[in-house]
C-alpha cells in the first residue's frame, strides 16, 4: 500500500497532445494555438517582449557554479553554452515548459545541451504515470527520445512552470495575457490607421439626384476605386472631396469611441517631445512647443512607427490623463480638465444630485436656544455651501 501512494494512475498509455500542437483557431475573438498567441504576445507586443526579456536576461546573467574537476568544469560550460539559460527561462515564461536534450559525441561523452521548441515535444506517460519518452515533432516527422539512454543517462531535462491541474505539462503565461496584449495591440493598428488618416471621422457618400434613381454597379465600382486611390491613407489626408451629379458627402461624427486612441494621454500637456517615445503614445502638446512639436500647440502627438503624427482638437472632444485619472474636454476653444458638466447624478436608479438649491439661513432667534445644536446645524449648512448644493 506505501508504493501505491507513489505512483501515478495511467487510465491510458496514448501520448498527450497539447491544445496548441491540435490546430489553430481563434475564440472569443482572441488568438488561440502557441505559435499564433506567441506571435501577439510577444513578437508585436512591446510590453510582452520587454518583459519577458528582462526576466529571461537576468536568469542568462546568473552565475553558475560546479564542482572543482575537469567534468564539473565541462558541465558548467554545457549550461552555459549558446545562451541556454536565458532561452529555456523564456520558454518557462511562454510556454510553461522547457525541454533540453543531451547530445554525445562520437565517444559517447555529453557534447551539448541542445533546447527544442516546446511546442514540439509532447510527453509520453508509461504505465506507471510517469513520462517514459517524450514526442519531437519536426520536419513532418515524429521523433520518440527515450528517457534514458543505455547508460541510465537523462537524454531529456523537462523543466515546467507551476501548474497544479497538470501532471505533466507546466503552465506559461500566454493564456493569460493573450487578452491584455490583443486588446493593446489592436488598439495601437487602429491608433495609427486613424492617425494616417489625420483622424478624419468617419463618413458617408448620399446619392440624391433628386429623380428618384439610384448609381449603377459600374459607377458604384469607380467611384469605391476612386475613394480608395485618391481619399485614403497618410498621404491623402486632408484632401477635398470635390462632389457632383447628386453626391453628397454625410460627415458621421467624432465620437469619443471612435477617438479611443486618446483615451490614454500620457500625464501633463509638454512643450517638448520625449526622447525615447513608444508607438501609441499620446500627448497634449503645450503653448511654447519645440523641435518637432513646434507650432502644433493644444493638438494630439501620437506616435508611431512613422514619426510623430498630430490631430486637432475639435469641440467637445475628451481624453483621459493616464497619470491623474482625470478626464479632459475641450470646450470654447479650450481644455478643461477635471470638471464634469451634468443635470443631475444618479446612483443604482435614485437622484443623489441636482442642480443647486436656494439658499438656507443659519438658524437664529428663538425662546429655546441649543447651542451645540445651532452649532452643529451651521456646520452643516456651511459644508453644503462649500460643496455648491446650496446658494
Amino acid at each position: 500500500m506505501a508504493f501505491w501512494l507513489w505512483r501515478k494512475s495511467a487510465p491510458e498509455r496514448q501520448p498527450y497532445v497539447p491544445v496548441w500542437l491540435q490546430g489553430e483557431g481563434e475564440q472569443g475573438g482572441y488568438a488561440r494555438g502557441y505559435e499564433a498567441q506567441l506571435d501577439e504576445v510577444y513578437r508585436r507586443n512591446p510590453v510582452g517582449l520587454r518583459a519577458v526579456r528582462l526576466v529571461a536576461g537576468l536568469v542568462g546573467g546568473l552565475p553558475i557554479f560546479g564542482p572543482s574537476t575537469s567534468s564539473g568544469q565541462a558541465a558548467v560550460d554545457l549550461v552555459k553554452a549558446g545562451g541556454l539559460l536565458e532561452r529555456a527561462a523564456a520558454s518557462l515564461l511562454l510556454h510553461g515548459n522547457a525541454y533540453a536534450r543531451l547530445v554525445t559525441d562520437s565517444h559517447d561523452r555529453p557534447a551539448e545541451l541542445h533546447l527544442m521548441r516546446p511546442e514540439r515535444v509532447s510527453v509520453v506517460s508509461g504505465a506507471d504515470g510517469w513520462p517514459s519518452a517524450y514526442l519531437y515533432r519536426g520536419g513532418g516527422q515524429v521523433v520518440r527520445i527515450a528517457k534514458e539512454d543505455a547508460l541510465g543517462r537523462r537524454q531529456v531535462a523537462h523543466l515546467k512552470a507551476l501548474d497544479p491541474g497538470d501532471d505533466q505539462y507546466g503552465l506559461g503565461c500566454l493564456d493569460a495575457s493573450i487578452g491584455a496584449a490583443s486588446v493593446h495591440n489592436r488598439a495601437s493598428r487602429w491608433n495609427k490607421a486613424l492617425l494616417d488618416n489625420a483622424a478624419r471621422p468617419s463618413g458617408a457618400l448620399v446619392y440624391e439626384p433628386g429623380d428618384g434613381s439610384s448609381l449603377g454597379q459600374e459607377q458604384f465600382d469607380r467611384l469605391q476605386k476612386e475613394l480608395g486611390e485618391q481619399f485614403s491613407g497618410s498621404a491623402n489626408a486632408g484632401r477635398p472631396l470635390l462632389l457632383d451629379g447628386g453626391l453628397k458627402w454625410q460627415a458621421l461624427g467624432l465620437s469619443p469611441a471612435d477617438m479611443d486612441f486618446v483615451a490614454v494621454k500620457e500625464g501633463a500637456a509638454l512643450t517638448a517631445p520625449p526622447a525615447s517615445p513608444a508607438p501609441g503614445v499620446c500627448y497634449l502638446v503645450a503653448a511654447g512647443a519645440t523641435g518637432a512639436w513646434a507650432g502644433k500647440e493644444q493638438m494630439l502627438a501620437g506616435y508611431t512607427e512613422g514619426g510623430w503624427r498630430f490631430v486637432a482638437p475639435i469641440e467637445g472632444m475628451r481624453l483621459l490623463d493616464r497619470t491623474s485619472g482625470q478626464l479632459i474636454l475641450r470646450r470654447s476653444g479650450a481644455w478643461e480638465t477635471g470638471i464634469v458638466r451634468a443635470q443631475e447624478y444618479q446612483v443604482a436608479g435614485a437622484t443623489v444630485v441636482r442642480t443647486r438649491q436656494p439658499a438656507i439661513a443659519d438658524p437664529a432667534g428663538g425662546s429655546t436656544i441649543d447651542v451645540q445644536g445651532r452649532a452643529a446645524i451651521a456646520s452643516i449648512l456651511a459644508m453644503l455651501r462649500t460643496h455648491g448644493l446650496i446658494a
